[in-house]
């Protein structure tokens, strides 16, 4: 950032200048010091709770209350979420009302903030509740072969959860209206058809009542969708750039990224939930990190914190697979659209107005990045041609 973070490249010129660029930077670096005193403090936290005897003295606690089996172990994860929750609460408030306040981006109010808040909790009490009451259940219930039941519960539950969110979840903390602009919603379902895409509504989110930064997304799973676009994003994109951001999403729906992913992720779960069925039938991890009388749960956290750094090294192959798909979305975008003019000027309007990170280190981007950078999306997609 101090080597390369002034230098304008030529993809941006006249679309942004030298004070921008200032203002990226302290962005950029306000938050990514922001993110690095947390992930320290919650890794002292998390190593403290472990190695310094607390999960110890709280797994004796809840076994001494001698609830049944899946009544103790929502106690003890329920309980353990809030804590989570609870230590995220100083840095939720100062990204949001110190560093996005500062950046011009959030326009949240503490009450709003409460409020989401509270929801949240209880939004995942009620989810975790039910997840650990059928997961738990169903281990209690079939003792050798727990880990199948269990992980086709999570794979239906997870698709479930994708099916209802639109219709149940988010319109919780946000309000979904029709689109008030005939043409576009026209433009934008013709588009879809050309992609044959069926394309049930186009809504409008109230995005702009929380923060300024802009996006668009598709919701559903089948072969209807929901276009959702933030009131920002239509506030400062002219239609050919909104069609431009539509064309990518449907790119990642044509090549079937989510399936793929999907399928993946799943294909992981299911090697990592048996090999965990047979380490937990053992008492290697209570020996290993010196935990008397281990409980089941107790087992558990210990097998996420290991599973935690053993999943780390393959960080860099999943977004290497992300920033493929990308590419492959944007290649689908241009197909569809032939107009590289506004798919660049869309990709230049959401850096600057998100205050993007033009020139990320190589390494780094390498490593973490799910999306190739910016300026290398822009160039691609310049020397495209049609097929």
């Amino acid at each position: 950032m101090k080597k390369y973070g002034l230098s304008i490249p030529p993809e941006f010129e006249g679309m942004i200048d030298e004070p921008l660029l200032k203002k990226v930077q302290e962005y950029e670096t306000e938050k990514t010091r922001c993110s690095f005193v947390s992930s320290i403090f919650s890794n002292i936290v998390t190593i403290v709770f472990i190695f310094g005897g607390l999960l110890g003295v709280y797994n004796s606690w809840v076994s001494s209350l001698n609830w049944p089996f899946v009544l103790s172990g929502i106690l003890f994860f329920l309980l353990l979420s809030y804590a989570t929750s609870v230590i995220s609460i100083p840095f939720s408030l100062f990204v949001t009302f110190k560093i996005e306040n500062k950046f011009g981006f959030n326009v949240m109010k503490p009450k709003l903030w409460l409020t989401d808040f509270l929801k949240s909790i209880a939004l995942s009490t009620v989810l975790t509740a039910i997840v650990l009451s059928i997961g738990l259940w169903l281990i209690q219930s079939s003792p050798d072969y727990w880990w199948i039941w269990v992980w086709g519960f999570f794979l239906i539950f997870s698709l479930f959860m994708m099916y209802i969110s639109p219709y149940v979840i988010e319109p919780l903390f946000n309000k979904f209206t029709p689109i008030e602009e005939p043409e576009l919603e026209d433009r934008i379902k013709n588009l879809m058809q050309k992609a044959d895409i069926s394309v049930s509504r186009v809504f409008r989110m109230d995005a702009s009542k929380r923060s300024r930064h802009t996006n668009a997304y598709f919701s559903g799973i089948g072969k209807v969708k929901r276009i959702i676009l933030y009131d920002t994003l239509l506030e400062k994109m002219n239609h050919n750039e909104i069609l431009a951001v539509l064309a990518h999403e449907a790119g990642h729906w044509k090549k079937r990224h989510i399936l793929k992913m999907i399928i993946a992720a799943e294909v992981v779960s299911f090697i990592g939930i048996y090999f965990s069925f047979r380490i937990l039938q053992t008492d290697f991890l209570a020996d290993l990190f010196q935990i008397q009388k281990a409980t089941f749960y107790a087992k558990l956290v210990l097998l996420g914190f290991i599973g935690g750094i053993l999943s780390f090294p393959f960080t860099p192959l999943g977004s290497y697979v992300s920033r493929r798909f990308e590419r492959q979305a944007d290649k689908f975008a241009y197909e569809l659209t032939e107009n590289r003019e506004a798919m660049a000027s869309a990709l230049i309007k959401l850096s600057r107005d998100n205050l993007s990170n033009l020139h990320p280190h190589p390494l780094y981007a390498t490593f973490y990045y799910s999306h190739p950078p910016v300026i290398e999306r822009i160039r691609d997609i310049k020397e495209m041609v049609s097929p």
